[in-house]
């Protein structure tokens, strides 16, 4: 059980730093909204850690080492580290989850870009849809289809943080964007990043990835059906209360490089209000045949480990060991050489 004092912190970090989870999950019931506060907030600090961070490979392999004690029930003394050690107790959360997050961020940390769409999705799968599914687990939810619906509303929602944030990335150097696309709209990346424009070029590819995520989205939808009825609601406001901030995107004629996209708290409510009606009509409707449609290729991983029941208590899964460990070993080399260190790293 997460003691209440460290959940009263998660749920503080959440209210300052996510503000569009804080308002949806108001409407989890609390078996899942509690344990999602602390799932929330121990990824949310984890991305904060490596995003606000100059040296950004040494605050990877910091929170590797943090999550290696949190799976052999020896958390750090902080909050968040506490939290999400009852979560994995509890739920028994399997370690490729959270370990595909730590993917995602060293990914970040390596300044790492995608060539092509798929590669963009490689990317939120770590970062977001991982996030999607652990949700899931925390709802006692491991039916394969409704696990790879979550998955796609990760995606979706990470597509949109993009598509949002296109020019506060480029200003701190980072790229997201599809380097194909790019080419294809006669964008080349180094002029973009020295001074970033909202061009008709450059807003086309912001309009392409926002209609990929709305595909995401109508995918994701009937995903939702799948899970407990109290819970449905906050999972239906946070798909829309995102879905919003893309639309706030496209009425600005799609740039998010001199703006950023905000919805208001007006707005929120609404969509909140709306979660609800829209709960009513899934108890009476039968299952749109899309739900059964195959996870994308880029998040299959995710879905067959969540899935995939614990044998017994304190399996956590085997993760996929081989790919973080070639990462992060990359990460660690490469921090190594910037401080002139020969030797492996002390942890």
């Amino acid at each position: 059980m997460i003691a209440p004092a460290d959940l009263e912190a998660c749920r503080a970090a959440i209210r300052t730093g996510s503000h569009s989870f804080h308002a949806a999950s108001k409407l989890l019931p609390a078996s899942v909204r509690d344990p999602a506060l602390a799932l929330y907030a121990f990824c949310r600090l984890a991305d904060d850690a490596v995003d606000l961070r100059r040296d950004k490979a040494a605050a990877v392999l910091r929170l590797r080492d943090r999550l290696e004690l949190v799976y052999a029930g020896r958390p750090l003394d902080s909050p968040a580290d506490r939290a999400f050690a009852a979560v994995v107790e509890d739920f028994a959360m399997p370690r490729a989850l959270p370990e595909a997050l730590l993917e995602g961020l060293a990914w970040d940390a390596m300044g790492r870009r995608c060539a092509d769409f798929s590669a963009l999705l490689d990317y939120s799968a770590r970062v977001a849809a991982a996030v999607g599914v652990m949700m899931c687990v925390l709802m006692k939810v491991r039916d394969r289809h409704t696990l790879a619906r979550a998955a796609d509303l990760g995606l979706a929602m990470q597509l949109t943080n993009i598509a949002r944030d296109v020019g506060e990335d480029a200003r701190e150097g980072r790229l997201y964007l599809p380097l194909d696309w790019l080419a294809e709209a006669g964008i080349d990346p180094e002029a973009f990043l020295a001074a970033p424009s909202a061009t008709p070029a450059v807003r086309s590819v912001v309009a392409r990835l926002l209609k990929e995520a709305e595909r995401l989205y109508l995918r994701a939808d009937p995903g939702v059906q799948g899970l407990p009825l109290a819970c449905r609601p906050g999972i239906f406001a946070a798909g829309r209360i995102y879905r919003g901030i893309g639309l706030k995107v496209a009425a600005a004629g799609f740039d998010s490089v001199t703006m950023r996209a905000r919805t208001t708290k007006g707005e929120k409510l609404l969509w909140l209000a709306g979660a609800a009606a829209r709960t009513a009509a899934t108890a009476i409707m039968p299952r749109p045949a899309t739900i059964f449609a195959a996870p994308a290729a880029e998040t299959a991983y995710l879905v067959s480990a969540a899935a995939r029941r614990p044998a017994s208590p304190g399996f956590w899964g085997e993760g996929r060991a081989g790919a973080l460990i070639e990462v992060l070993a990359q990460l660690e080399a490469r921090d190594r050489a910037r401080r002139g260190e020969d030797g492996p790293r002390a942890v």
